[in-house]
């Protein structure tokens, strides 16, 4: 029987570090299944599903943190074989405007206090092509409760693009 484990990972990035982690995990024969790796401020950094049998979890988790005198940070999660059962449905904002502090707590708190779960979550800064400006730049998608009051939440994310001049779209 297959066990699945998300693993997270932060190192210095350098070629061959997806490389090593992939060895140690077809080493415990393990199956890659999903990922999102990325170079973020001068680290790489990552998160891997993987499913493997159940007796070579421990393994596993012993040669990833052997990896650690490399450099490399790693942990090993076990998943759980709950999943969460949403009536409702998708939504996607995309979110675009100069950078300041409190973009993402502004926005996530809108959608916390109307039970939206944040599923996956994007962002960048970067400079705007005409005047160099700093530009905070996000997708989020999340899934949305069937009761909630779409009314509701289009005014509360036009009121937080209003007072911190963004452009917030809600599709």
């Amino acid at each position: 029987m297959d066990t699945s484990y998300i693993i997270t990972f932060i190192g210095d990035d350098r070629p061959g570090l997806v490389e090593q982690l992939s060895s140690v995990i077809e080493h415990n024969r393990g199956n890659w299944h999903e990922s999102r790796l990325s170079q973020l401020g001068g680290k790489f950094a990552g998160l891997i599903l993987v499913s493997l049998p159940a007796e070579s979890g421990e393994a596993l988790e012993s040669e990833l943190k052997a990896l650690s005198a490399t450099g490399l940070s790693v942990r090993v999660t076990p998943t759980s074989e709950t999943s969460l059962d949403y009536e409702g449905k998708a939504i996607t904002l995309t979110v675009l405007g100069p950078d300041r502090l409190g973009i993402v707590r502004e926005i996530s708190r809108a959608l916390a206090e109307r039970q939206i779960n944040v599923v996956e979550m994007d962002s960048q800064v970067e400079s705007a092509a005409m005047s160099g400006e700093l530009l905070f730049r996000a997708r989020i998608d999340a899934h949305i409760p069937a009761n909630t009051d779409l009314d509701d939440l289009q005014d509360s994310l036009d009121e937080i693009a209003n007072n911190m001049t963004l452009d917030i779209d809600l599709a």
